[in-house]
């Protein structure tokens, strides 16, 4: 039996093994995609809207070719770290559910080939953040096969129609990268511009590309339905039908809150945040902890690597049996 079993292997799922390890204590962690999988689905081109040191974890200097880091070099950061700490990862394992009680937990999973795997430990850690699970559109046809949820890359898109739902940052670039690569593209948005929260040095481009006309742009829009060779959209002016080949569907992400619910892990109704002691991270569910974004509920605006990764010294030293009075410092700024 391990010390603690940790679900999640991001960069906060790693900086929860790394302290423990430094303080004495045994950790497996359980990751149902690769190491730091969510990160690995970001946009191929990525760059970070931050600096490398904000990045690091485990006492591990994270250096880069500019001042900000892209996605490849963070993913080879990370490998390094978990490669460097030689932390228990259990790639390509889903967690389904927890069994037992504080001191005496099973946590079990099931491999890529459907075999059931059991960890047994002391104490779990939830660190699953919440990119994996996308916010649906809910709507007819929106679970087709072209309505894709994590943009990678334009070039596949050369020569399509493609609409873009969604105005902040993910949606901007997308837009973007697709117009420069030759597809089609219409942006779709409830709202009434272009978020006010998109990078700086983005939004006047994608503002500029919808007033030159060559992105198109419905604002206080919404899908109605999604058809296979094309979109009904409930535009101010009334319902219309546009083509189209994909939709990106940039419509954000939240945490697990049925798993967190069925483990006894209490949300407030109103934000969805659990219930946790601030001195430990301990949720309501004795010997569950909770790490990174999955702590901030449906504000996932709130917590991302820069102050997630503080998270595992705090759970850690409750874990090894010391309190650290260390506040989590919580900037303001998104990643996205």
């Amino acid at each position: 039996m391990t010390d603690a079993v940790i679900i999640g292997a991001g960069p906060t799922g790693l900086a929860c093994g790394i302290e423990l390890q430094k303080r004495g204590c045994s950790a497996t962690l359980i990751e149902k995609g690769c190491v730091v999988n969510s990160l690995f689905e970001y946009p191929t081109n990525m760059t970070f809207f931050t600096t490398p040191e904000l990045l690091e974890i485990g006492d591990i200097p994270m250096t880069s070719m500019f001042e900000k880091p892209n996605r490849a070099e963070a993913l080879k950061y990370y490998r390094r770290v978990a490669d460097h700490y030689k932390l228990d990862i259990r790639q390509y394992e889903k967690v389904t559910h927890i069994t037992g009680t504080d001191g005496d937990f099973t946590v079990h999973a099931e491999d890529r080939d459907g075999n059931p795997k059991q960890y047994p430990g002391r104490k779990v850690i939830v660190a699953t953040g919440y990119y994996d699970i996308p916010n649906k559109l809910n709507v007819p046809g929106g679970d087709l096969p072209k309505v894709i949820h994590y943009y990678k890359e334009p070039h596949p898109y050369f020569g399509l129609d493609c609409a873009v739902i969604g105005a902040k940052n993910s949606a901007a670039i997308a837009a973007l990268e697709l117009f420069w690569t030759g597809a089609r593209v219409t942006l779709i948005h409830r709202g009434s511009k272009i978020s006010d929260k998109v990078k700086y040095w983005i939004k006047p481009n994608i503002e500029n590309r919808i007033k030159a006309n060559e992105v198109k742009a419905y604002f206080h829009t919404e899908v109605k339905e999604v058809k296979p060779r094309s979109l009904v959209l409930q535009t101010p002016e009334g319902e219309k039908e546009i083509p189209n080949d994909y939709v990106f569907a940039m419509t954000g992400y939240r945490p697990d809150f049925e798993f967190m619910a069925a483990h006894g892990i209490h949300l407030d109704p109103t934000t969805q945040k659990p219930y946790t002691d601030p001195n430990s991270l301990e949720s309501a569910t004795k010997g569950i902890y909770l790490a990174g974004v999955v702590v901030a509920g449906v504000h996932t605006n709130e917590i991302f690597i820069e102050n997630g990764r503080f998270h595992g010294g705090l759970i850690a030293a409750h874990i090894a049996g010391t309190r650290s009075a260390q506040s989590i410092p919580v900037p303001t700024r998104n990643l996205e």
